[in-house]
């Protein structure tokens, strides 16, 4: 068997089973994640004549590979909020992204200097990198499916509860809002560490004109596609009565194409359409079928890109590692995170044990691997770009077990308490 033959091979295998073992785990304390990263790695040990999984040699495939799974991701994610925008519907997302993000990258970045003795523009890098929290592989612990008109009686009962609201809106906005930070960081390399005249651009059009184009192309193109979906004068127009899924990712693509053309931030248009066209007639069951479809393209790729970073781990992905960069990845996840996250929520309207939950689960993964593949395609940061993976690498493998295993049982013990507390009398 050739490698092209045993490349459609292991596709359709992964496709079948990214279709069958949701219902199978669905009980079991363990995500589709963690079982496609271990699969990667027990097919790249065979003696098979795979194709390389090193994103080093493949990097520009893995920057539009991950580019097209966090878009997909990004859309479906969107597409399956139910909470309407709101000030104080929306302050604790508001405090993730104004203050978890930043902070998180400046904590990183401080340690990454400190502890692997990194230059400045490669360590903040690496924290502009593992600061987003990721729409891809955060979905045991996001919202599910958009409610549709038969669901929709009581806005309060039928409303995301907080965690999983939070999660789902915090990775569909931090993701595009981290881009500025890379771009600083790619800048400050350019720059040999030094900054000048760099700086203003970076200001004015990296972070306020990248941010708002995104936004406002977001905004138009949903507003736009949701008049048409549901409000079109020609019925033949008029999408959402003729149920065909493959619009979201069409909607999709249409955003994230006109929002880079423009020079924005496409992962804020894909995101700000979604939430425009679910707004636009929020209790349609169109919006079911469009999440449905962009849910199955996100796992298809999820499952393929899975296996290939599990195959990087065991064709030598973790070689460069050191004590120091583990130790890094670590301090991320259980304690930088937790802690600002636990520290941002204060006084807000998650309860205490919402307000740790949400602290916890920052899962990392696919859009970490992005950044990382893009930053190390416009600049020489002085730092070898397999330690950078190593590092990066390490952290999304040690976060898709540790919040892969605990998000079920975890998800369901808030639920039975939110249960008790709505029967009970006097809570």
């Amino acid at each position: 068997m050739g490698e092209t033959d045993l490349v459609f091979v292991v596709a359709g295998a992964a496709a079948l089973l990214a279709a069958a073992l949701p219902g199978l785990i669905a009980r079991l304390p363990v995500s589709l994640p963690v079982l496609f990263l271990a699969s990667g790695v027990v097919l790249y040990l065979l003696p098979l004549p795979l194709p390389s999984p090193d994103p080093v040699e493949q990097r520009a495939a893995t920057e539009h590979l991950t580019e097209l799974c966090l878009i997909v991701s990004l859309m479906g994610a969107g597409l399956a909020l139910n909470r309407p925008f709101g000030r104080r519907g929306w302050s604790s997302t508001a405090r993730l992204l104004v203050v978890v993000l930043p902070v998180t990258t400046l904590a990183m970045a401080g340690a990454a200097q400190w502890m692997l003795g990194w230059p400045l523009a490669a360590a903040l890098l690496l924290g502009a990198v593992l600061a987003p929290t990721d729409p891809v592989l955060a979905s045991d612990v996001q919202v599910g499916e958009p409610v549709g008109p038969d669901d929709e009686h009581d806005d309060e009962e039928h409303d995301d509860d907080e965690v999983r609201f939070s999660l789902t809106s915090e990775a569909g906005l931090n993701d595009g809002l981290a881009f500025p930070l890379v771009l600083l960081a790619v800048a400050l390399a350019g720059a040999g560490g030094r900054p000048g005249e760099w700086l203003g651009t970076w200001l004015a059009v990296d972070l306020l004109y990248k941010c708002a184009a995104g936004l406002v192309v977001g905004l138009l193109v949903g507003w736009l596609l949701g008049r048409m979906f549901f409000r079109a004068q020609r019925t033949s127009l008029r999408l959402a009565e003729r149920n065909e899924g493959f619009v979201a990712l069409a909607a999709t693509l249409l955003a994230y194409g006109v929002a880079e053309a423009a020079g924005g931030y496409g992962f804020i248009a894909v995101f700000t359409t979604a939430c425009a066209i679910r707004a636009a007639e929020r209790s349609h069951g169109y919006h079911g079928v469009l999440h449905g479809f962009i849910e199955q393209i996100e796992r298809l790729l999820t499952a393929w890109l899975l296996l290939l970073l599990g195959g990087y781990v065991a064709t030598g992905g973790l070689a460069d590692l050191t004590w120091q960069g583990a130790a890094l990845g670590l301090l991320l996840l259980l304690v930088v995170r937790p802690l600002v996250g636990w520290l941002s929520l204060h006084r807000g309207l998650a309860g205490p044990r919402e307000r740790r939950t949400i602290a916890f689960f920052g899962v990392r993964g696919i859009g970490s691997l992005f950044y990382l593949a893009y930053a190390l395609g416009h600049a020489d940061f002085g730092v070898s770009a397999r330690s950078l993976w190593a590092v990066v690498t390490f952290t999304v493998l040690v976060s898709v077990c540790l919040h892969g295993l605990t998000s079920t049982p975890v998800l369901a013990w808030l639920d039975h308490l939110r249960k008790v507390r709505a029967t009970t009398p006097g809570r």
